[in-house]
């Protein structure tokens, strides 16, 4: 294990604030010599996924975490100017309960204590703490306003319900990142740990990889608030410090506090979350007793489909067809997403709400024109099979569905009755910062005019998945004002480096996702 971990970083997924592309945390932390880092992104864990196989294509050790927003008062209080001023807290899983009770704390912070943020409170916290490490957090922390406002005995009693809930699990966290008040904070938190008998632990809250990212960070942050870089009062770090220091440069600022540097080594040391691909686990569909099998149950809808759409006396062709698809379905063990799938189209089928006859690979399946998920007839038409399924390219099915949009959410809620809440999700979708936006939103955050930002968001050309490297490369006289002008030159390297992260989140307009959670 290294000198030192990195335990409080934010990716690109703390949106709009964080600047890490998640691909290259793992690839930073291995030329500074480190074999773990943690993810600790701002109320939510959308990147949890891909930084854990970006870090375990580097070889490093990934940490999952989040910096969750803490309620004042109950996650259920939403009073103007009390219950907006929340509180930051760092939340690290040791293991596969501590990474379920983290999910489940910041889908509750969503769920029910969404306020400006997702919030919990310390009801929930003290439910779903075990598998958890706890770090007091930035300056934003509820120990360290407590500190600042002159408040030691409310410090005390926090630090102290803390340590109470997590044990040996809870941390006073000290930072090193070039601010004043994080100066004297460190006093203030070293003091207090010491005298209550907490572990210190050192941290960088990084939101940008280098020091030279962090006026780009700056940009960001007046594109996340709507702000420019001359406006006085815009949100502002005022350090080019928070970035992914290297163990050397954090070992010799806490050399007076080597025990805070070997926590995150300890720390790292408990987090041992894994995640396994490639099983797909799926809701149970009950099918009707007399028959023995799901196979059993799905072969006869589809026997009888395949009479239903064809006749009494289907061709031999068309039999054959019909057994091949069906022994590929079981063997790739498919059979109950089949079921659930025609299941909730025979719903709406009945129900009176239109649904769309089929778009995408899946209209190559004769079975499912059988079983009327689809209403196109493959044989007709000769579709493919195997570009729906194919046991050489294993991958989940994917029927794309059409319902009406007035009765989508009947679908919706039919399928969550049956199936249970807590197994059925709407899809996340990410809008991105395009070529266009990110150079208007960089130009606007600069000053720079915006007959001049739109004349140059208008040279890159409308093409599906441009970016501006591309758009340079193509383009003669953007190219030419990027090389004479520095204005634009600063616009274009700024928006290059912002260009592609997430901006804002969203759900998904027509599709669900479908999951049994482990238990």
């Amino acid at each position: 294990m290294s000198k030192f971990v990195h335990l409080h970083i934010h990716s690109e997924f703390s949106l709009l604030d964080g600047a890490n592309r998640i691909k290259d945390l793992p690839v930073r932390a291995k030329e500074l010599g480190m074999d773990a880092i943690a993810i600790t992104d701002h109320g939510a864990m959308y990147g949890t996924i891909d930084f854990y196989k970006a870090c375990k294509k580097e070889g490093i050790k990934p940490i999952i975490g989040c910096e969750v927003y803490v309620a004042p008062r109950s996650r259920f209080d939403k009073e103007p100017n009390i219950d907006n001023h929340y509180y930051h807290l760092i939340l690290l899983a040791k293991n596969q309960q501590g990474y379920q009770n983290l999910s489940k704390l910041v889908s509750i912070g969503f769920l029910d204590g969404y306020y400006y943020k997702p919030r919990i409170d310390l009801e929930v916290l003290e439910q779903y703490h075990e598998g958890l490490i706890c770090l007091s957090a930035c300056l934003a922390g509820a120990v360290n306003q407590a500190l600042f406002n002159g408040q030691n005995e409310k410090a005390e009693e926090i630090a102290l319900w803390h340590k109470r809930v997590f044990g040996e699990d809870y941390y006073i966290e000290i930072q090193n990142n070039g601010m004043k008040e994080q100066v004297l904070a460190n006093q203030k938190l070293i003091t207090l740990a010491r005298k209550l008998d907490i572990p210190l632990v050192a941290t960088n809250d990084a939101h940008y990889l280098k020091r030279e990212d962090a006026y780009n960070h700056e940009v960001l942050l007046c594109i996340q608030t709507g702000k420019r870089m001359s406006d006085i009062d815009r949100m502002r770090f005022e350090t080019d410090e928070l970035y992914v220091k290297s163990p050397e440069e954090m070992i010799e600022y806490f050399k007076a506090f080597p025990e805070a540097i070997e926590n995150t080594v300890k720390i790292a040391e408990k987090c041992n979350v894994e995640f396994e691909f490639g099983h797909t686990i799926l809701p149970n569909y009950e099918v009707p007793e007399e028959f023995a099998t799901h196979y059993d149950y799905f072969k006869k809808l589809c026997e009888d489909g395949i009479k239903n759409r064809y006749g009494e006396n289907p061709s031999q062709e068309i039999l054959e067809r019909m057994q091949y698809e069906l022994g590929v379905i079981q063997k790739m063990g498919y059979v109950d997403y089949f079921l659930i799938v025609w299941d909730f189209i025979h719903y709406a089928k009945t129900h009176h709400i239109p649904v769309g006859p089929g778009r995408g690979s899946g209209a190559g399946s004769i079975i499912a024109y059988a079983i009327e998920i689809t209403d196109i007839d493959p044989m007709k038409y000769g579709l493919l099979f195997e570009r729906f399924l194919n046991p050489e390219r294993i991958s989940m099915p994917d029927f794309d569905v059409d319902f009406c949009y007035e009765h989508r959410q009947d679908v919706i809620d039919y399928v969550s009755e049956k199936y249970g809440h807590d197994h059925v999700s709407q899809i996340i979708t990410f809008g991105t910062m395009a070529a266009k936006m990110v150079i208007r939103d960089v130009a606007r955050a600069l000053d720079m005019p915006y007959s001049e930002a739109d004349s140059l968001a208008k040279m890159i050309p409308n093409e599906l998945h441009i970016t501006i490297e591309k758009a340079l490369q193509q383009n003669k006289e953007l190219k030419d004002r990027y090389e004479t002008e520095e204005m634009v030159k600063k616009v274009l390297n700024i928006a290059m480096a912002l260009e592609g992260m997430p901006r804002q989140a969203s759900t998904h307009a027509c599709r669900s996702g479908y999951y049994k959670r482990s238990s």
